[in-house]
């Protein structure tokens, strides 16, 4: 009989077959991803690629200290340190490249003394940020990077200070100065790069500004399904695509050369990410390249700036490093926001997302905030659960008829089919109905899915008791157990399966899920929970409200 409920339940187990299985295969592709071996420029991919100047000091020859004596005899040999409240980094003198960004508001691990590393100039792990001005007369030339003096190797901001300035010199025998400022802001990762140019030469200087990011394909050490199903690699916006992935597969197998006017570029990682920002007027070669020894690069080279004897340039960019909150990135640039991917349902995601920071900022519990919000999305389909849960209701009381019915017409499948389709009008039944509130929840158990990754916010975020972390699996697997008793109460209350197989296969589903969502997000298993025993209760109120009602009539031509 082709309209039964078992019929619609095997195609809601199906779907959810399927999105287990994507999941899966995105966990064990990223796992077991073969490294790609890193390839050399070639003549086509040449005039691209190798206008950025490579880390040398064949440059500094044509360096000329400046007046200055204070500066002058305060030449690094270390990186210029400096911390603030948020960050703690390691400028190069060679280039006045960002080499190490620590961001000290996130503990590397839940309990942990060591912040978060997201920039360093290891050799194993390489991630640092190339920024510069490219000119045949330097600073910075295609045979290497100018170095650069500083007046101090330590900055520190203060308490009181809204903002932390660090310069930086460059000048060379001609006349030509260039001081690189970098400007930090309190509680702020979005980092001011200007450009000071001032040409007290007697030739015309032309140059061109650029930025870049460098990094090994060496993703941080995942916790199971959870970091394995985010993106890792770069991406790129442009006015006609505001969000563009390019994974580090696509740079080996292509460059990226594309000309676009305003845009950034970032580099992506589960929670944080680093972007360059150029100015939103200026246009750009946006390029990526593979190197030699496995770095990793994307970034641009902007316009031209011609800087007449006598006058100066300010050139100015933004580059940002560290957490993706969508505030933030979205008042950096223009769809930066976007690399918080929350996939096929990023509108729900964002939805559920908003009410549960609503709620957060009035109870400070990230793990009460899921529990609200299921309850908000329950009451929200109260009333489409509700008809639903009658439905099953009603159709779990005419089981005995429809057997009846069976034993009347035997094998006549097309007469049976037609007789139960009768007594469903009759009686106002929908078989269908029953798997709705299974249908909602699809949607909204991936939303929260995503929601629960994606979000830096919920990283480490505790709920109670032996919960310390929504974001990772329950330790002793306690809600996953809860989250597949609850199922298994839900179900008792559904009509029974009139295939002794299909069945039994029903009654394992409970144990089947569990096993699966083993390891899932605690946060997950907790809306899970939560939504199977709000519903638990609502279905049972209505069992036994018309279970007390009249019962239904019979009907003596069936």
């Amino acid at each position: 009989m082709p309209t039964t409920m078992t019929d619609y339940i095997r195609i809601v187990l199906y779907a959810l077959l399927i999105m287990l299985c994507v999941i899966a295969f995105q966990t064990w592709d990223k796992e077991h991803a073969k490294q790609p071996i890193p390839q050399t420029e070639t003549t086509e991919t040449a005039a691209t690629t190798a206008y950025i100047p490579k880390l040398t000091t064949e440059n500094t020859a044509t360096i000329s200290h400046p007046v200055s004596t204070t500066i002058a005899k305060s030449l690094p040999s270390h990186p210029i340190h400096i911390v603030t409240d948020v960050m703690d980094l390691q400028i190069d003198p060679l280039g006045g490249n960002i080499t190490q960004v620590k961001l000290l508001q996130y503990p590397e691990q839940l309990h942990s003394a060591n912040p978060v590393v997201l920039l360093n100039s290891q050799p194993e792990t390489k991630y640092i940020a190339q920024s510069g001005l490219l000119s045949s007369v330097g600073p910075d030339t295609p045979a290497g990077q100018a170095l650069y003096l500083s007046e101090k190797s330590e900055y520190t901001l203060l308490p009181g200070q809204d903002s932390l300035q660090i310069k930086l010199f460059w000048q060379n025998k001609q006349g030509l100065k260039v001081t690189k400022i970098f400007t930090l802001h309190r509680n702020n990762y979005a980092i001011e790069i200007s450009y000071l140019i001032q040409n007290l030469s007697h030739d015309v200087w032309e140059g061109s500004p650029y930025e870049q990011l460098m990094r090994k394909n060496t993703p941080a050490s995942s916790q199971g399904v959870i970091n394995l199903a985010t993106f890792y690699g770069a991406a790129i916006s442009s006015p006609s695509k505001p969000f563009e992935k390019i994974s580090f597969k696509k740079m080996q197998a292509e460059n990226l050369n594309q000309t676009i006017t305003g845009g950034w570029a970032a580099m992506i990682q589960h929670y944080f990410i680093s972007a360059w920002i150029p100015n939103k007027n200026i246009t750009s070669q946006y390029f990526s390249k593979v190197t030699e020894d496995g770095l990793y690069t994307i970034g641009m080279l902007g316009s031209k700036i011609t800087v007449s004897p006598g006058s100066e340039s300010l050139s100015q960019t933004q580059f940002y490093a560290g957490p993706a909150i969508p505030g933030q990135l979205e008042k950096v640039a223009p769809g930066l926001q976007l690399t918080i991917d929350y996939g096929w349902f990023w509108i729900i995601s964002t939805a559920i997302f908003w009410m549960m920071q609503k709620i957060y900022n009035v109870i400070g519990n990230w793990g009460w905030s899921i529990v609200l919000v299921t309850l908000i999305i329950k009451l929200m389909f109260y009333h489409l659960s509700a008809k639903s849960y009658r439905s099953m209701t009603l159709l779990k009381k005419l089981q005995p008829r429809i057997e009846s019915l069976k034993e009347r017409f035997g094998n006549d499948k097309q007469k049976l089919t037609q007789a139960t389709l009768e007594l469903y009008r009759k009686e106002k039944v929908n078989p269908m109905s029953g798997c709705l509130p299974i249908l909602i929840q699809i949607p909204v158990f991936i939303g929260l899915y995503w929601v629960l990754i994606e979000s830096v916010e919920l990283r480490q975020a505790p709920f109670i008791f032996w919960i310390q972390d929504l974001t990772t699996y329950d330790p002793y697997y306690v809600l996953p157990v809860l989250m597949g008793l609850s199922m298994f109460l839900q179900q008792r209350l559904n009509p029974p399966m009139p295939d002794p197989v299909q069945a039994k296969v029903m009654m394992l589903m409970p144990i089947v899920f569990t096993v699966l969502f083993i390891k899932f997000p605690a946060g997950l298993m907790l809306y899970w929970f939560v939504n199977n025993t709000l519903s638990f209760l609502q279905q049972w109120y209505i069992m036994r409200s018309i279970n007390g009602s009249k019962k239904p009539k019979t009907h003596s031509s069936q």
